[in-house]
């Protein structure tokens, strides 16, 4: 059994845990995920490493299914049955000049880790972060200490830029020289802002966590299309270069299992109803 040292809410389906995996945290790198299990029973859901601290990780996940609204009622202090990593391809960190790092909403979580790591190679990095609200903006203040500069998108002006992290990425590139770009949040946000950086030929990354279910290529139901051929996210990526991801064929994929989803959670939400509050 694996302790969550601290769970918290940050938003209103929004959560971070830390959870004592010292095997993780040792060998995590930027862009890398984990394999996530309640309990013994329970599926096994990838979940984006947001950071690693001593012997600890952080997850941030937003409440959508069963498991993530399962994994945010357990308290700190309580325990997860396992977590397996670091898996996936790190993020392509070198020097590269100046870089931009774009998150949308719970996106956001897994800019700190690249961030930290592209200052370390030396580049200059600026933060772009969007969200539909200012209560839905996450780790403004973490971002702010590591990044040279930082800007903030809300869709209804509540705070920073009123309108999209595509608006505040467009006008950068036209006003510096932007050597690298990472996007990462909702599968169309990263679809239309990576449509800024194709004309000038900048290279873009996405990260296509969004779909992956086994997580170590095995379900196969995270094939994507990348440059033309087939590509598993899980072992393939999770990132890859935007400007050659076929993303309409990425948002039809995520949709294939919405119904379980949907019946999975209805089902979990009852028992938890008929056993007070156990699970």
């Amino acid at each position: 059994m694996y302790q969550i040292e601290q769970s918290v809410k940050l938003s209103d389906n929004v959560h971070e845990i830390w959870v004592h995996a010292p095997h993780v945290a040792r060998n995590a790198k930027a862009g890398q995920f984990v394999i996530v299990r309640t309990d013994e029973n329970g599926e096994r859901i990838p979940l984006t490493i947001s950071r690693a601290r001593d012997d600890s990780v952080r997850i941030i996940f937003m409440t959508v299914g069963k498991t993530t609204h399962a994994l945010a009622a357990i308290p700190s202090g309580g325990s997860i049955a396992d977590i397996a990593g670091p898996l996936g391809q790190p993020s392509e960190i070198k020097q590269y000049g100046t870089c931009v790092l774009v998150g949308g909403g719970v996106g956001i979580a897994s800019t700190p880790c690249i961030a930290k790591a592209l200052k370390g190679a030396g580049n200059k990095v600026i933060g772009v972060l969007g969200a539909r609200n200012a209560d839905y903006l996450i780790l403004e203040d973490e971002m702010a200490e590591i990044c040279d500069e930082l800007h903030i998108a809300t869709d209804d002006g509540s705070k920073g830029h009123h309108g999209f992290a595509a608006d505040i990425l467009k006008k950068l590139i036209q006003e510096q020289n932007v050597h690298a770009v990472w996007i990462i949040g909702p599968t169309i946000m990263m679809k239309v802002t990576s449509g800024v950086t194709r004309e000038k030929g900048i290279k873009t990354f996405v990260s296509l966590n969004p779909i992956m279910v086994d997580g170590t290529g095995m379900c196969a139901s995270c094939r994507c299309v990348v440059a033309g051929k087939t590509k598993f996210a899980c072992v393939d990526g999770p990132e890859f270069d935007a400007h050659q991801v076929d993303f309409d064929m990425l948002m039809q994929r995520q949709r294939y299992y919405m119904d379980q989803e949907k019946e999975a959670l209805a089902r979990w939400q009852e028992h938890r109803c008929t056993c007070g509050g156990d699970r």
